[in-house]
């Protein structure tokens, strides 16, 4: 070979070396946006939402389900002896109740705090998890007033991370249009937890009573904080942790996952250097939409206050133990379907407040049957009516992540904030249902139709809000855009691959759901 064809050779040599280390350079960059490309975009979007569907909306509905199941375990294990063998008055027992809202309240905000500003959420909810269902479990071995309810306190703290954490974490992976159907599926898990609870709590009252010579109402918390520790270990394989640095997704899923919530809000779904949980607690509380909203939900769980003593208002229909816990699942059964129905709806239309008010109306008119006969048949379908109006609840966060969109520290404490103050009225309906008002409770029912009338009254205020911000919305001009906010429009912008001015013109397309 002549010493100009090897000089030729080593220049193809170095070039194609060349090649490839600027390809080996750019190759994490391809790939990273491969997804975003037009042609294979909407399919990988919904593989994505799929993968998301079937891995974390499933672990939280396990999670949510048993714990309503031990929300339900105290008011189940009631009918058979709980308040005898400890010695409870009706007091002390409505205490029992109200105490685990005493510590799940207040810690919901610094919980949501914590979780926002942590990378691995996917430790953090199963580790309350397992907590909450060992402390359940010791709740089957005290013996007093005094230890039931240390139980209970106990138990309320760790359980304050999961609602509101799981509504967030939804928020950081769903888009405004995906989410109100997504966190009913969750919600459903509510639901039927109050129909699967009354049958576990059927099945283990009924045929656990005296093995090994322990009561069966001991065996039920026994049981259910078992599988409710073995849910929480499954968890830290199976839930996500945020769209930047979930394992199990490849780069270019990474990237749009948050590329498409950066398109449906406008802007990044990140917090900037500027935001802190404490400033995103101090936008919170400042953004008036924020207490309203809080106000509200209080009002309605006060209003929803029977869900701590269904089988008790079943149990005024005169039926067995057995039976009246039986009689007590088909109404969260309907309510289940009701509450789905009611959200994919919400999520076709994009409306929020009458999806939030209508099954509360159902409620409200439960009550009136309630007060208005004692027939069985009457009462039962009151029963009905009662349970479905957790669907409007079930869109509660969801409108808090919609009225409070970005930056996600605010959302993170608004949702705290919400959901945390709102719990008060499960602290206060404790004690307004009485047994002394048993067995027709009606003065229970005046108060619940009293505070589901005034939270319809704070949600048209939040709604006739929105409707004023998205008219400003609209004659909002593109100019002097500064600080955390450009910061977050060019964040999204460089997800996007797109301008600036782009970006922001597709900001000024988001608006406010109401």
């Amino acid at each position: 070979m002549s010493l100009n064809e090897k000089d030729e050779v080593s220049v193809q040599q170095i070039e194609r070396r060349r090649s490839s280390s600027v390809a080996a350079a750019s190759e994490p960059e391809s790939e990273d946006a491969e997804l975003l490309n037009s042609d294979v975009r909407v399919a990988a979007e919904r593989r994505l939402v799929r993968m998301l569907d079937w891995r974390l909306l499933p672990t939280i509905v396990l999670i949510f389900l048993m714990n309503y199941i031990d929300r339900v375990a105290v008011s189940a294990a009631r009918l058979k002896g709980l308040e005898q063998d400890l010695g409870l008055t009706d007091i002390q027992y409505a205490t029992v109740l109200a105490v685990l809202y005493a510590s799940y309240v207040p810690a919901q905000i610094p919980s949501n705090m914590i979780l926002n500003r942590i990378t691995r959420p996917s430790y953090y909810i199963p580790l309350c998890v397992v907590l909450w269902g060992i402390t359940s479990a010791l709740t089957g071995i005290t013996h007093n007033y005094a230890g039931i309810l240390a139980a209970r306190i106990f138990v309320g703290l760790p359980e304050a991370a999961f609602y509101p954490g799981s509504m967030y974490l939804l928020s950081r992976w769903y888009t405004r249009k995906e989410l109100a159907f997504r966190s009913a599926i969750l919600y459903g898990g509510l639901l039927i937890s109050n129909a699967f609870g009354s049958l576990m709590a059927a099945g283990i009252l009924s045929r656990m009573e005296g093995k090994m010579g322990i009561r069966a109402w001991r065996w039920l918390f026994y049981i259910e904080g078992a599988i409710t520790v073995t849910i929480g270990i499954f968890a830290i394989f199976a839930l996500p942790d945020y769209p930047h640095n979930t394992r199990w997704l490849s780069p270019a899923q990474r990237r749009l996952a948050q590329v498409r919530l950066a398109e449906d809000a406008g802007e990044a779904d990140a917090d900037v250097s500027t935001d802190s949980a404490l400033g995103g607690l101090i936008m919170a509380l400042k953004d008036p939409k924020v207490p309203i909203f809080a106000v509200m939900t209080c009002s309605q769980l006060l209003g929803l206050g029977f869900v701590n003593f269904f089988p008790t208002i079943a149990g005024t229909l005169g039926f067995s133990t057995t039976v009246t816990l039986l009689l007590a699942a088909p109404p969260w059964i309907v309510a289940t379907v009701v509450c789905c129905a009611n959200a994919w709806h919400a999520d076709r239309t994009g409306e929020r407040f009458f999806h939030h008010c209508a099954p509360w109306w159902g409620v409200i008119i439960g009550y009136i049957i309630g007060v208005s006969t004692f027939s069985i048949g009457g009462r039962y379908v009151a029963m009905f009516l009662m349970a479905s109006g957790y669907a409007g609840f079930a869109l509660t966060a969801v409108w808090v992540s919609n009225a409070v969109p970005r930056p996600p520290a605010k959302r993170a404490a608004a949702i705290g904030i919400v959901n945390g103050f709102g719990n008060l009225g499960n602290l206060i309906s404790s004690y307004v249902w009485k047994e002394q008002w048993g067995p027709d409770y009606h003065q229970s029912m005046y108060i619940g139709i009293a505070a589901l009338a005034f939270a319809t009254f704070l949600s048209i205020i939040i709604r006739t809000m929105l409707v004023r911000q998205n008219k400003r919305l609209e004659q909002e001009e593109m100019a002097n855009l500064k600080g955390a906010r450009r910061e977050r429009i060019e964040d999204a912008a460089k997800l996007e691959g797109i301008t600036f001015d782009e970006a922001l013109r597709r900001k000024k397309g988001f608006r406010y759901l109401y």
